[in-house]
């Protein structure tokens, strides 16, 4: 069985352990599934940095990029994933069996 993490990131200091956090499972589990949402103020603190190693398994929500007044385009040209709303796809992972934590 996969073991498959979804780590919730909506304030600056939640991104930074929640990519802390990734790279420590992914270390320890390096078949696990794992997932980063972002949203709410962490936006703003995800436009101003940049990691190579997880980055790739951060999606980010289109609702609190429009309230950081944070282009959408930017977030996908630099990689990310955006999703129109993260607590729906919080919701929708957990109901397909992902274990959530809040970073």
């Amino acid at each position: 069985m996969t073991l498959r993490v979804l780590l919730h990131a909506p304030t600056a200091a939640a991104l930074r352990r929640a990519r802390s956090n990734a790279r420590n499972l992914l270390a320890a589990d390096p078949d696990a599934a794992v997932r980063i949402v972002v949203n709410a103020e962490a936006v703003t603190a995800l436009a101003e940095t940049a990691e190579a190693a997880t980055d790739p398994l951060i999606t980010v929500c289109a609702n609190s990029l429009r309230a950081a007044r944070i282009d959408e385009a930017a977030a996908t040209a630099a990689g990310l994933a955006v999703t129109p709303a993260a607590v729906v796809l919080l919701a929708r992972l957990q109901a397909e069996g992902w274990s959530y934590i809040r970073s």
